[in-house]
């Protein structure tokens, strides 16, 4: 018993001191709950005990902050010169006195206050940034910024302080001195480049008036103008360039390094598959036609004439109404290339586009089938391409008449990329393949699992079908008006828009008012800007905006009929692989091109429907039609 009693007295202030401790957390915690329910008299007579026990800054903190709650000034000023007189260094305490003078209306005490914290700063770095984090605390963002000005001036070269001040001055809407501050960064130490263009890229990314854009645009000619043959800023020119699709303008900065880098065309290469993959084809075309004649680089000119004739590819499939002889030339185009390159595995995605243009445009679908089904041999190596082959030969399957030999082809592709893009893809042509022969729940439900897939476009393709399906089936489960719209889909599909109209007349004509309608009509206008008639197409898209303004098509109607008065017709192209929204401009008709009437509809859209997916570009275009600067 006595051994025992001893080991108890030995425990006993272990034992005390935990418990000690545990009450003075969940004191803590109940003080900071209080504070949290606004019970501000609570918090800081239990704060008060807090901080007489134990003066920690986060004792300090929710003290002074509970008793400015409450308006006891005299007590948080007792509170603050305490904490100032134990740390005299910490900046913190005498910007919070400060604080308390401006709550009493004491302004000029305070500023005066403010300009003697600056004045006494010592020539060290914490101390700056201690002292210009203090008054960020408090919101005296002008006086952070002196501060660091003031540092700049005490330690500089070695501290400049210049990624402070930009944020600063972006904050205070000062863009102007952001983006000067940036451009001295980037000319004073070119090691910080890649940092600098990151920090750039989430501001402009958060610039809906292009105030900062053009703020940093103009900071870069007035340092081109004083460093004419500085590359660094000729490279954060073409970075800027890119960053607001200005392609045209990357391209002649790309062009000028390249000349006076004598890099051989790897950067304008670069720059023209950016191009391309951004919709600006005629441009990423000279990109390639730059590299063909100027590289020295064999293999980079192969290449460049492989994209070259991809590019031109894409921009004539989104020209309506297609060229026929233009279709042809470029056919002869690519069999040239493939002559003189052979069968590699580098023209083998040209080879997969020429097997689409010569079935979809030309109407060679046998020789397309052959050319696909010797590149799916060929492409063993490449698992990716070789599914990619299977998926063009099963469309071209399916615009032959040949439906289940493109099902078993769109399964192989699903079923071997199961959670990958490309199997997403085979998927949802399968779901529209069974939507186009009328196997409508089938469709739906592999639609409604696509509705989560990785890819926005798959994703939102896939909702917009299944929609499409769940509103037009009727409730005793007739489907006779939405296989009438597959059918038409269908004919659109395989390239006979004139049979698609008819059978899309015939469906309104014999079902006036059903809730198909909308839907007819938009396929009716696609089916116009196809045939390259955007006046009949206008009629159409006005009709559903007016007649079903309460639809989830309305804005897509206001959307496309801005385009065309703004001569960038949009529709949804099936044919392309990603099917994303593509923009056309091929409409010279001067009868057509109105901006106040684009500018209208734009802000129809706006008005009526601020949450459409459609609301950032439309802004952008109205705001670019009007005259603003826009990034």
């Amino acid at each position: 018993m006595k051994k025992l009693f001893i080991l108890f007295l030995l425990l006993l202030p272990v034992m005390f001191c935990r418990t000690a401790s545990a009450q003075a957390v969940t004191d803590e915690q109940l003080g900071l709950m209080y504070y949290n329910n606004k019970e501000f008299e609570k918090s800081a007579a239990l704060f008060d005990r807090l901080f007489s026990e134990k003066p920690t800054l986060f004792n300090y903190t929710y003290l002074l902050q509970s008793l400015l709650e409450i308006n006891d000034f005299d007590k948080a000023e007792k509170v603050v010169k305490r904490q100032a007189k134990r740390f005299p260094e910490d900046a913190r305490y005498v910007i919070d006195q400060g604080f308390i003078l401006l709550r009493t209306n004491q302004a000029q005490k305070a500023a005066k206050l403010f300009e003697q914290a600056i004045k006494d700063l010592p020539a060290e770095q914490r101390r700056v940034n201690e002292l210009a984090n203090a008054f960020l605390m408090r919101r005296e963002n002008e006086y952070a910024i002196r501060t660091y000005l003031k540092g700049r001036q005490m330690l500089s070269p070695q501290y400049t302080f210049g990624f402070e001040l930009a944020n600063l001055y972006e904050i205070s809407g000062n863009f102007e001195k952001m983006a000067d501050e940036y451009i001295m960064l980037l000319e004073t130490n070119p090691e910080v480049q890649n940092q600098i263009q990151g920090r750039l890229q989430n501001s402009l990314s958060n610039d809906p008036e292009g105030l900062k854009s053009e703020a940093l645009r103009t900071s870069l000619l007035k340092s081109v103008q004083r460093k004419p043959n500085d590359v660094l800023i000729s490279e954060m020119m073409l970075w800027f360039s890119i960053q607001l699709k200005d392609f045209e303008a990357a391209l002649i900065q790309a062009k000028a390094l390249d000349r006076r880098l004598d890099e051989n065309g790897n950067r304008v290469f670069a720059l023209g598959g950016l191009s391309v993959a951004n919709g600006y084809y005629s441009t990423g075309a000279e990109a390639y036609k730059y590299v063909i004649e100027r590289s020295q680089d064999a293999g980079l000119v192969v290449q460049s004439r492989v994209e070259l004739l991809k590019a031109e590819y894409e921009q004539l499939v989104r020209t309506f109404p297609v060229n026929a002889k233009e279709m042809a030339a470029l056919e002869q185009r690519y069999q040239q290339t493939l002559d003189e390159a052979g069968k590699n595995p580098l023209v083998f995605p040209l080879m997969r586009n020429l097997a689409h243009l010569q079935a979809f445009y030309l109407g060679k679908t046998t020789g397309a089938i052959a050319m696909l089904e010797e590149l799916v041999t060929l492409t063993q190596s490449n698992r990716q391409l070789q599914a990619e082959c299977k998926l063009e030969l099963a469309d071209i399957m399916l615009l032959t008449g040949e439906p289940w030999e493109a099902t078993l082809l769109y399964s192989q592709v699903d079923k071997a990329f199961k959670n990958e893009p490309v199997g997403h893809e085979a998927r949802f042509r399968n779901a529209r393949l069974s939507f186009y022969i009328g196997e409508f729940n089938w469709a739906r439900a592999q639609l409604d699992v696509l509705k989560a897939a990785t890819s926005k476009l798959i994703a939102n393709d896939a909702m917009a079908m299944s929609l499409l399906i769940s509103d037009n089936i009727d409730a005793d489960s007739s489907v006779v008006q939405l296989a009438t719209f597959a059918r038409a889909d269908l004919l659109l599909y395989r390239n006979k828009p004139d049979e698609a109209l008819a059978v899309l007349d015939s469906l309104m004509l014999a079902y006036p008012g059903h809730p198909i309608t909308d839907d007819a009509l938009m396929k009716k206008a696609e089916i116009m800007v196809k045939k390259g008639n955007p006046a009949e197409a206008i009629t159409l898209y006005r009709r559903v905006a007016d007649e079903f303004g309460d639809g989830i098509l309305a804005d897509d109607a206001l959307f496309n009929l801005a385009r065309i008065y703004d001569h960038q017709v949009v529709i949804a192209d099936n044919e392309d692989a990603d099917r994303a929204i593509q923009f056309f401009q091929n409409i010279n008709d001067p009868k057509i091109k109105d901006t106040s009437k684009a500018m209208a509809a734009y802000q129809e859209l706006l008005m009526k429907h601020p949450g459409s997916l459609y609301t950032v570009e439309a802004r952008k275009r109205f705001r670019g039609l009007r005259g603003d600067v826009v990034n």
